[in-house]
């Protein structure tokens, strides 16, 4: 295993007080598979899901400045997961896609102008000699509201988000860009950038929607 999916980043800032205290009863579990089943829940139910208030900056997505939060997006949460998981020395690494959710988006569709969302976030764990994705964004009050079951995870299998609830399309992966070691900030503002440029015409601050950007 390489040793990058260990290491403490700027992002991945595992060493912090808020990082450490979120996995402090977690250290006293049995078991890395459970630790980081324990990890899974506590991050997706520790923070209501919130698309609508992004900061893509350095500072913005440290995991220790999303655990001062009480709402966090995908990729936020995937952030706090995998820096978790290395402060309990299991080895993570991020992975990202485009999907189209074709429920309950109506009004994240209205901001974006468009049906795809680009750099969705999940983790990818390596646990038992291989690695197992996670994902760990919607928490219980959003699905109910949603009408869509929540997504268990238990540490042997993928668990994306699924195709269909009952005979409804749910979400649909149409491109992955893979998994990296740390959090690829260029990447991601490039591609959101090509996605929905009218976002980026200046930086956005309202109670409604937020979007703030490294320059």
């Amino acid at each position: 295993m390489e040793e990058v999916y260990l290491q403490e980043t700027s992002f991945l800032d595992y060493s912090s007080p808020l990082i450490q205290d979120l996995i402090k009863e977690i250290k006293t579990i049995n078991g890395r598979k459970e630790q980081a089943i324990a990890l899974f829940y506590k991050v997706r139910d520790g923070f209501r899901y919130d698309p609508y208030h992004l900061y893509l900056t350095n500072e913005g997505l440290k995991a220790s400045t999303i655990m001062s939060k009480k709402r966090a997006w995908c990729v936020e949460k995937a952030i706090v997961l995998a820096a978790g998981l290395r402060g309990l020395e299991i080895p993570s690494r991020l992975g990202y896609g485009v999907v189209v959710n074709h429920i309950g988006v109506e009004k994240l569709t209205h901001y974006l102008r468009r049906e795809e969302i680009v750099f969705h976030g999940y983790v990818d764990v390596y646990l038992d000699n291989q690695w197992v994705k996670t994902t760990p964004a919607f928490d219980p009050g959003v699905c109910r509201i949603a009408g869509v079951p929540c997504l268990e995870w238990d540490g042997e299998n993928d668990a994306m988000f699924q195709a269909y609830n009952g005979n409804q399309r749910f979400m649909e992966y149409i491109h992955f860009y893979g998994t990296f070691s740390d959090v690829p900030l260029e990447l991601m503002i490039s591609e959101m950038k090509k996605y929905y440029p009218h976002l980026f015409e200046r930086q956005l601050v309202s109670k409604d929607f937020t979007l703030v950007f490294e320059e």
